[in-house]
């Protein structure tokens, strides 16, 4: 199984209840494909460096440590592109 360490940013004008379930969203399509999610680090609300398209200038920054394989992230990737609340998104994996 491979290290993964994504980050991705919601939509900042979205309620608690929604942050909450859609980070339970994206950890159960990990756990769905195979994968183990080893650490969650909700850091909140935070400025960008810039601002995304055209109307955001604030995210909700989520972080997210597992391991899986390539599917997993294949998966992960087609949900964060059409899944309209994510605004951004990482996807590296984790030197050995």
């Amino acid at each position: 199984m491979t290290k993964y360490e994504t980050m991705f940013i919601l939509q900042p004008e979205l309620e608690e209840d929604t942050y909450t379930s859609l980070v339970e969203k994206f950890k159960g399509i990990i756990e769905a494909e195979g994968g183990e999610v080893t650490n969650v680090n909700r850091m909140g609300r935070r400025k960008l460096a810039y601002e995304i398209r055209k109307k955001f200038r604030e995210g909700y920054y989520v972080l997210f440590n597992y391991t899986g394989a390539a599917n997993v992230t294949d998966e992960l990737e087609r949900i964060f592109k059409i899944s309209d609340d994510v605004i951004r998104y990482l996807i590296v994996k984790e030197q050995e």
